[in-house]
């Protein structure tokens, strides 16, 4: 009988778009893989081994566009406490 390896960190992140949709992130240290899960109603439609040598330039390119993200909004909110000038 196989034996089934339950991974002991992950983490579910739900889509907002509803429909039972969410993102499952599992490590499996065991293989040195982090798993990317897509799922829906309860049933898993896709994966995606990343090895764990792979994730630094994951995690690197998430924090960018989370910079990028944080910059813009910045931006939006001083564009709009700036008082308008007369033209």
């Amino acid at each position: 009988m196989a034996q089934s390896h339950v991974p002991r960190t992950g983490a579910v992140f739900l889509d907002p778009r509803g429909e039972d949709r969410s993102l499952r992130v599992t490590w499996h240290q065991e293989s040195q893989l982090v798993v990317l899960s897509l799922w829906r109603d309860n049933v898993c439609a896709g994966t995606f081994r990343l090895s764990a040598d792979e994730v630094p330039d994951l995690i690197a390119l998430l924090r960018t566009g989370l910079d990028q993200a944080y910059d813009a909004a910045r931006e939006r909110v001083e564009r709009l406490d700036r008082p308008q000038q007369a033209g």
